[in-house]
């Protein structure tokens, strides 16, 4: 019987088709039990040797991970991001690796424009204060008069892009790879859109290319009282620079969903001028059951193409 890891911290396998198409055709399914990021340790216990196909979450996978899991054959990443996949080392191994791009592109745009709400209202720091004992009167700022600047005009920024502008919000944006913008959406050069921009929001893979895209240098250009957004990856913010940045007041407030080692304990918590969620961004129930489907059938898909399923 071939063995097949769902490594996501949960997965819907009940009302998963293509899945339950691999359990009648006698696949053997593994699923994450702690309901968390795993380690590469622990990734690399659960596929063992006699794994074929995994449908992968954000835990890395590494040289390490693809050299002791010699059988594996496909990797079918649950998301957009493949920064988590060594993909040359996926290459070396003979793995193919897919990806669902689309599928939660949405539930994470909506996340974004949702903390930014909660960010230019002082939605947060109001319920705290409020039961606390306090009766607060925060002034708040709408987004309607707000540049919003893009970083990253992918298939999130995008959709982030039109939802500000249905606020009546100007949006700018910087992307590398594109040259020319449509839809009322400025392109210009980051570090123009770092100084000028009201609301920073980040939707850009992350990379050695990107590492710490926010740093000091990146937050010194901002304008006095700039928010922030990160619903992309944890990485691309210097974390000890931001919280520098929270307490000096040069920024006014940050919103994050995701930090550079998750499960998050460190001293961003202590800022009252910081709203964090614990990367949630595709946890949509209608998104989340779409990728999840769009996974299981790339997994599938895979599988026949690599010889060990048969194609109906």
């Amino acid at each position: 019987m071939s063995k097949l890891v769902i490594s996501t911290s949960s997965f819907d396998v009940d009302n998963n088709p293509p899945i339950q198409r691999l359990i009648k055709a006698g696949m053997h399914i593994v699923s994450n039990s702690q309901g968390r990021k795993l380690t590469e340790e622990e990734v690399t216990g659960l596929l063992g040797t006699d794994t074929v196909g995994m449908i992968a979450g954000i835990e890395p996978l590494t040289e390490r991970v693809f050299a002791s899991a010699n059988n594996l054959r496909v990797v079918s990443r649950c998301g957009a991001g493949l920064d988590s996949v060594d993909l040359a080392a996926a290459q070396r191994h003979n793995i193919a690796v897919s990806n669902t791009p689309e599928a939660p592109s949405q539930a994470v745009a909506e996340l974004t424009l949702g903390l930014m709400l909660a960010a230019l209202r002082r939605i947060c720091q109001t319920d705290q204060r409020l039961r606390a004992g306090e009766w607060p009167r925060m002034q708040g700022q709408l987004l309607a008069a707000q540049l919003v600047g893009i970083v990253g005009l992918g298939h999130i920024g995008r959709r982030v892009a039109r939802l500000c502008q249905a606020f009546g919000a100007e949006v700018v944006a910087y992307d590398p790879y594109i040259s020319q913008s449509s839809d009322g959406v400025t392109l210009l050069p980051l570090e123009k859109l770092l100084a000028e921009a009201d609301v920073i929001s980040l939707h850009l893979p992350y990379g050695p290319g990107t590492h710490h895209l926010l740093d000091a240098v990146a937050f010194a250009r901002m304008k006095p009282g700039a928010v922030v957004i990160n619903a992309a990856r944890g990485g691309l913010v210097d974390e000890a620079a931001l919280g520098e940045a929270l307490i000096s007041g040069k920024l006014g407030i940050a919103a994050l969903d995701v930090f550079e080692q998750e499960p998050y304990r460190g001293p961003l918590l202590q800022h009252d001028n910081i709203i964090v969620t614990s990367h949630i961004g595709s946890l949509a129930r209608e998104s989340r059951q779409r990728m999840e489907i769009e996974a299981a059938e790339n997994l599938l898909q895979g599988l026949i193409k690599a010889g060990l399923m048969e194609n109906e």
